[in-house]
């Protein structure tokens, strides 16, 4: 039983209130029909709705696949521009996280394939957009909404250092919202296996969300997780993380001095988790202790949760995002024709198409 069925079943005994109507959970897998469809498709059968992310290495559309009942988003990735930018592990790194995980506030990796110039990652679509742009709007999020949504992290968390897996690179922009208004964590590419009693000496993360022993690269662990949730439970109270500056240094000093300006209206019980969480030894760090992550699900910040009613989605979330249809995404930015277009396909040599072998 995995740490987080364990902390599932001590917790079913709480009652169950405000459930959402109908099913419980709106978690849905591909159908043993939809997979047979999906594993054998050619990418000229997905039929492009809309662009819906773009970025550095690629772009992420809305796509359909006859004989498939739901919606299916395809992050398309550039060989060349990955390789360019020496992003290529991370890649094949996110791509064999993924394909170990499944959990119901991740998201789904339904298949990966490869063309010569371009990596596919064919994933659910799920259109409620990000935390980051749902935060914007509010400022801020009462305490309730603030807990709903680090309960879940916390569960994500739990279960992902269960299989030594760092996460690294939490951030609302990494949190999408289910049309049930339930978070699914995306974008897997500093995920790493972390060995117990091993060490990892990347430096990769958000700057305001690096822990201090990512900076100083001495060697991080799984422990880093548990810094970046206590600079993303203050970012929602706040609306600000509690480290930032224009220049990147600076931010990386105020990390390291790690002095914390809490304002006067910030709730004492909140103020101890986070204190808590942003301890700058990482073997003092809540969350790294002896009882790991049931610490955390212990205090009382999180007093009051139904963790097996959460981890099942029964619980009514406290913003259900907007949307027309399934299909709908209108919760997502709304990009230029040319930023639509994928990059260029690139000359790679067979030593380099050998590096994406996996996909």
């Amino acid at each position: 039983m995995s740490s987080v069925d364990a902390a599932a079943d001590a917790m079913a005994n709480l009652s169950v209130s405000n459930k959402t109507e109908g099913a419980p959970c709106t978690r849905r897998f591909l159908s043993p029909e939809e997979e047979g469809i999906v594993s054998q498709a050619e990418i000229d059968k997905f039929q492009w709705i809309d662009t819906i992310g773009t970025g550095t290495f690629g772009i992420v559309r809305l796509c359909r696949l006859e004989g498939v009942d739901r919606p299916l988003s395809m992050k398309i990735l550039s060989k060349s521009q990955l390789l360019r930018l020496n992003q290529e592990v991370h890649i094949i790194s996110e791509r064999d996280v993924l394909t170990k995980i499944r959990h119901p506030f991740v998201v789904t990796l339904y298949r990966t394939f490869a063309s010569k110039s371009y990596l596919y990652m064919l994933m659910e679509f799920i259109p409620g957009g990000e935390i980051f742009y749902h935060l914007r709007r509010a400022n801020f999020y009462p305490q309730p909404t603030a807990q709903f949504y680090a309960a879940q992290i916390v569960l994500v968390l739990e279960y992902l250092h269960s299989l030594q897996i760092a996460y690294r690179d939490l951030k609302p922009e990494n949190l999408l919202l289910g049309k049930n208004g339930y978070i699914r964590v995306v974008d897997f590419g500093f995920a790493k296996h972390i060995p117990k009693g091993t060490r990892s000496y990347t430096m990769c993360g958000t700057p305001e969300y690096l822990a201090p022993e990512i900076i100083i690269t001495h060697g991080h662990g799984l422990e880093v997780d548990w810094w970046a949730l206590g600079i993303f439970m203050y970012e929602m109270l706040i609306g600000s993380t509690p480290f930032y500056h224009d220049n990147q240094s600076e931010v990386y000093n105020q990390v390291l001095a790690s002095r914390i300006s809490f304002p006067s209206s910030f709730d004492p019980v909140a103020k101890d988790i986070v204190r808590r969480l942003l301890i700058p030894d990482p073997s003092a760090r809540f969350g790294c202790l002896h009882n790991g992550a049931a610490d955390v699900r212990r205090h009382k910040f999180f007093r009051g949760v139904n963790w097996q009613g959460l981890y099942s989605e029964e619980i009514k979330a406290p913003f259900i995002p907007p949307l027309r249809s399934e299909w709908d995404t209108s919760q997502f930015e709304e990009y230029p024709e040319e930023e639509c277009a994928l990059p260029p396909p690139g000359n790679l040599s067979a030593d380099e198409q050998a590096l994406f072998a996996k996909f």
